[in-house]
């Protein structure tokens, strides 16, 4: 499960049947059997609802008709989907496919995604992802053997260090669009420290948001699925996979976080004239 600062996205992701042309490639069956237009589907509606908080937050009178275009036009979806489809194929490599499309095309492969896709919709709504994050808190230091299985999910995956990593990455890029953008005056080391600033409490952050969402998303799984779920995990495909989805929707958000922060920038400059 993958989550960004600016905007958020999940691993595991997704079983949809979906009738592919005898052409095309095994990642993109596989990805399209992990549900990854659906959740770019998601993704796009969480970045327009980001782009209000970002005229909000900095430009001066709010966002305009305009801005809600440019914002519009950055989260384009065939555009996100063709960067992941790109980079997943390019970091997968040769790895096997099969045994990743066999466990979700299966019965309990297409509950996990569905799940997934119906607790990341769900956390859009600020007082579900409180409650979850509160579940979260409250389970954490007890026994919980549900919360030991997430554990050990998340620790096999690597996902809270991958995802503070694709974190600060993407907010690297957005103050660098403001940068080439005009609206600010700093180095690379300036970018770089304001960035890291911000490490520990990003880090807490999304440890607490991987949690929250996991827990949601596979509290109604039958006992053993998530055992399941990461051994597969611990595979060489499931390893390329995780790997692969990763760099495809990092290399996603880094470039929508670009052209936020350039788009910001123009928008600042038209107000001040």
């Amino acid at each position: 499960m993958i989550r960004n600062m600016m905007t958020t996205a999940a691993t595991g992701l997704a079983i949809f049947a979906w009738s592919l042309p005898a052409w095309a490639a095994p990642t993109d069956e596989l990805l399209d059997a992990l549900g990854v237009p659906q959740i770019i589907e998601i993704m796009r509606a969480e970045g327009m609802e980001y782009g209000d908080t970002l005229a909000e937050d900095m430009i001066p009178g709010g966002g305009t008709a305009n801005w809600q275009a440019t914002v519009s036009r950055i989260y384009d979806e065939d555009r996100m989907l063709a960067t992941v489809r790109e980079t997943f194929a390019s970091e997968f490599g040769d790895a096997d496919t099969a045994p990743l499309i066999e466990f979700f095309d299966s019965e309990t492969g297409q509950e996990i995604v569905r799940l997934e896709l119906s607790a990341r919709e769900a956390m859009r709504a600020s007082e579900i992802e409180d409650a979850a994050r509160a579940t979260f808190r409250d389970l954490e230091g007890t026994d919980s053997e549900t919360l030991a299985e997430i554990a050990e999910f998340v620790d096999t995956n690597d996902l809270v260090e991958a995802n503070l990593v694709g974190s600060l990455n993407a907010n690297y890029m957005f103050y660098l669009g403001l940068v080439d953008g005009g609206a600010l005056q700093m180095s690379e080391g300036d970018i770089l420290a304001e960035v890291w600033s911000s490490e520990e409490e990003t880090r807490v952050d999304t440890r607490e948001w991987v949690y929250a969402f996991l827990l949601m998303a596979y509290r109604p799984l039958e006992d053993g699925v998530v055992e399941e779920y990461t051994d597969l995990s611990r595979t060489a495909p499931g390893r390329a996979l995780n790997r692969a989805l990763f760099a495809g929707f990092n290399t996603m958000y880094d470039d929508i976080s670009y052209a936020l922060g350039m788009a910001v920038a123009r928008e600042m400059q038209v107000q001040e004239l």
